[in-house]
């Protein structure tokens, strides 16, 4: 499988464009740490929305996933689905404290 010079080219000048994109992102992110969004959660929900456009750039880009089959992008979106509802439920588990009485108390301390 023989590329010409000019199909390489447009591949490195991709490449280079991606690379450029993200180590602004990552300046983006630095810079994001600083500012606060009113809650930890905000900050937390705004640096992960960067983040995975990071990581999509990257996957499409150098993992060559743009170019894969129908199949991989069913098994992307089921793996997105999963993880944004694991982060909603941990999200939702961590805000909810345990409310019952006497469970801060040791079982053994009652007999």
């Amino acid at each position: 499988m023989s590329e010409s010079p000019q199909d390489i080219q447009k591949h490195v000048k991709t490449y280079l464009i991606i690379g450029g994109i993200l180590i602004v992102m990552t300046v983006v992110t630095v810079l994001l740490s600083f500012v606060d969004f009113g809650s930890h959660s905000n900050n937390m929900l705004i640096g992960m929305a960067v983040a995975t456009f990071k990581s999509a750039l990257v996957a499409m880009v150098f993992m060559h996933l743009n170019h894969e089959r129908p199949l991989i992008y069913k098994i992307m979106m089921f793996a997105t689905i999963f993880v944004t509802v694991m982060f909603i439920l941990f999200s939702l588990a961590h805000g909810d404290g345990l409310h019952m009485p006497g469970f801060e108390t040791h079982p053994a301390a009652h007999s």
